[in-house]
C-alpha cells in the first residue's frame, strides 16, 4: 500500500519498510496487544501518517539529522515511522515492556532499518544515566498521560535548545493550562501548538511543542511511579 503522507517523497525501500512494519505489527498483534487499529488503511493513516505529522510542528531540516528519543514508544509510534522517513536521523525507542522491545527489534531487523536503537527501561531510570540525560535534540511521545507527567518523563532527555513534542488526540487546552508550572520547573516553556485533522478524516490531533530553555534540576524525574501518581503542579 502506498503511504499517503502529504509532503513526503518516499522511495521504494522506504515504502517496503512501512509494508514490513505493518505486516509484523499484525503478526505480533495476534499474540500480544500492540494496537486495536488493524485495518491496513487505518494503520497507515492513524499510526504512520499520524507519527509523521511532526512535520507540521517542525521544519524537515530540523528533523533530518536530529537525535530523537521516543519515550514510551509502545508499538513504535511515533519514533519508527520517523526513522523510516528520515533515515539520517538517529532514533532511540524506549519502552518499559520488554515484549514490545522484542517486537521492535525484530521489525527493525526485518525491514533493515539501521538508524534505530531500542532500550528497555522506564523513563524515570533512563533519564538519570549520563549518556542519556540532556543528550537529545528532540523527545517525542504519544503515550497516554497528561502533559505535566509526560514533561517530567521527556524534558530531562532534551538538551538545552531542543524540544519535546507531545502528540495528543484530544484538545489539550486544559492540560496545557494546568501544566505550565511543571514545564517551567523542568526547564521548558510551551513554544507552540499545532491542531489539525488527519487528511481525509475527522481524527483530531494536537501537537504541543515545548522548548527546553535551561537545564532540568537533577532531582527530576522523580522515582518510578511518582510522575504519574503525583504530577508536578
Amino acid at each position: 500500500m502506498n503511504i499517503l503522507c502529504p509532503g513526503f517523497q518516499l522511495n521504494e525501500k522506504q515504502l517496503r519498510q512501512f509494508e514490513i512494519f505493518y505486516e509484523n505489527l499484525i503478526a505480533w498483534n495476534n499474540v500480544m496487544n500492540l494496537t486495536t487499529i488493524t485495518e491496513e488503511a487505518d494503520v497507515y493513516i492513524k499510526h504512520f501518517m499520524d507519527s509523521l505529522s511532526i512535520v507540521k510542528a517542525l521544519d524537515k531540516k530540523d528533523i533530518r539529522n536530529a537525535s530523537i528519543i521516543d519515550v514510551g514508544t509502545g508499538a513504535g509510534f511515533p519514533g519508527l515511522p520517523i526513522a523510516i522517513a528520515f533515515p539520517k536521523a538517529k532514533i532511540t525507542l524506549m519502552d518499559s515492556l520488554n515484549k514490545r522491545i522484542r517486537f521492535l527489534m525484530e521489525t527493525i531487523e526485518k525491514a533493515e532499518i539501521d538508524n534505530v536503537v531500542c532500550i528497555h527501561s522506564r523513563a524515570e531510570d533512563l533519564a538519570r544515566k549520563k549518556d542519556q540525560r540532556e543528550t537529545y535534540d528532540l523527545a517525542v511521545s504519544r503515550a497516554v498521560a497528561n502533559i505535566a507527567t509526560l514533561s517530567e518523563y521527556c524534558i530531562p532527555f532534551v538538551k538545552t535548545g531542543g524540544s519535546f513534542i507531545a502528540y495528543k488526540s484530544e484538545k489539550a487546552e486544559e492540560e496545557i493550562r494546568t501544566s505550565g508550572n511543571a514545564i517551567k520547573i523542568l526547564g521548558g516553556k510551551i513554544a507552540n501548538r499545532c491542531e489539525f485533522n488527519l487528511p481525509g478524516t475527522n481524527y483530531h490531533r494536537e501537537l504541543v511543542i515545548i522548548q527546553k530553555e535551561k537545564t532540568t534540576p537533577n532531582k527530576y524525574p522523580r522515582k518510578a511511579g511518582l510522575p504519574a501518581k503525583e504530577p508536578l503542579g
